[in-house]
C-alpha cells in the first residue's frame, strides 16, 4: 500500500512538473497576444521590446524613446514622446543614422542610461544602424522597437504632427483630412481653411459607430472609403486633439496624427 501511495505521489509531481514546463514552453515560443510581440529576429545586437513594453515605458518615462528617422519624417507624424535625433554628417541618405553624439548631449554623458529607438518598421534599418552605434560608442542599455510606427498605429496607436509637419501635409498630400474638433461657434469664427468640423462634444470615446463620428461617416468628414487616408486633429488644446484621435484610431482610422498645441498655436506656425 505504501508503495503504490509512493508511486501515486511521484506521478503526481511528475505531472505538476511537466505542466509547469509546457506552460513555460507554451510562453517562451510565443506572445500572449499580438501587443507582447516582437519580431525575435537572430542575429541582433540588441533586444527588442514589444509593443506594450513601449507602451509602458512611455507612461512611466523610464527610458529616453528616439525617433531614428530623418527631422521630416518625425515632424509629420511620430510616436508621442519620443525625441528626434540630427544625422550623423557625411552619411548619404539610403544609409541614414542618427548622430550618436547628439545623443550624448541630451543624456548628459550618461551610458547607463535607458534607450530605445525606432523607426520606420520591421524592414527598416535605421532602428538597427543606430544601436550599433551606440554600443559602440560604450552605451549600455539599448533596446529597439523595431516593430515600428506603422505597427504603433495598426495596434490603435495615434501619432504626433509638430506644426512643420502640418504646414508640410497642407502643400503636399491634396488628400489629407484636417479635422477642426471644437465646438461649431468656435469653428465658423474661423478655422485653417481645409479643414472639417468633428466636435468633441459629440465623440464618444471608447464606443464604436455612434454620435458625431458616425455622423461623419455618413455625410463625407471622415474618409471612409480609404482608410489610410492621412488624417490630422486639432483642437482648442492637445488634450482635445488627443481624445479625438484615440477615438478615431479606434474606428480603424490607422493614420491618425494630432497637434500637440493649442488652435492659436496651429494657426501662427502656418501662416494660414
Amino acid at each position: 500500500m505504501k508503495k503504490n501511495l509512493k508511486h501515486l505521489l511521484y506521478l503526481s509531481i511528475a505531472g505538476v512538473l511537466m505542466l509547469i514546463m509546457n506552460i513555460s514552453y507554451a510562453d517562451s515560443q510565443s506572445p500572449w497576444n499580438i501587443y507582447q510581440a516582437t519580431l525575435m529576429e537572430s542575429g541582433q545586437k540588441t533586444p527588442e521590446i514589444s509593443t506594450e513594453e513601449l507602451q509602458k515605458i512611455l507612461t512611466e518615462k523610464s527610458a529616453m524613446v528616439f525617433d531614428a528617422r530623418p527631422f521630416k519624417e518625425y515632424a509629420v507624424s511620430h510616436i508621442p514622446g519620443a525625441v528626434n535625433l540630427s544625422a550623423k554628417p557625411g552619411v548619404d541618405k539610403a544609409l541614414y543614422v542618427s548622430d550618436v553624439a547628439e545623443v550624448g548631449r541630451i543624456l548628459k554623458g550618461d551610458k547607463e542610461a535607458p534607450i530605445v529607438i525606432y523607426c520606420n518598421g520591421p524592414y527598416c534599418g535605421k532602428s538597427k544602424r543606430l544601436p550599433v552605434e551606440l554600443l559602440d560608442a560604450g552605451y549600455k542599455n539599448v533596446r529597439r522597437y523595431q516593430l515600428g510606427i506603422p505597427v504603433w498605429r495598426a495596434l490603435g496607436g495615434v501619432t504626433q504632427i509638430e506644426s512643420l509637419g502640418v504646414k508640410y501635409v497642407l502643400e503636399n498630400d491634396k488628400t489629407a483630412v484636417f479635422l477642426d474638433v471644437r465646438e461649431p461657434d468656435e469653428f465658423k469664427a474661423g478655422s485653417i481653411a481645409v479643414a472639417k468640423n468633428l466636435p468633441r462634444s459629440g465623440v464618444q470615446p471608447g464606443k464604436k459607430d455612434v454620435g458625431e463620428i458616425k455622423l461623419a461617416k455618413n455625410d463625407g468628414r471622415l474618409p471612409v472609403d480609404d482608410h489610410n487616408t492621412r488624417i490630422i486633429v486639432f483642437g482648442k488644446d492637445a488634450k482635445q486633439a488627443l481624445e479625438v484621435a484615440k477615438a478615431l484610431a479606434w474606428e480603424a482610422f490607422h493614420n491618425v496624427a494630432y497637434f500637440n498645441g493649442t488652435f492659436e498655436e496651429l494657426k501662427a506656425s502656418i501662416g494660414k
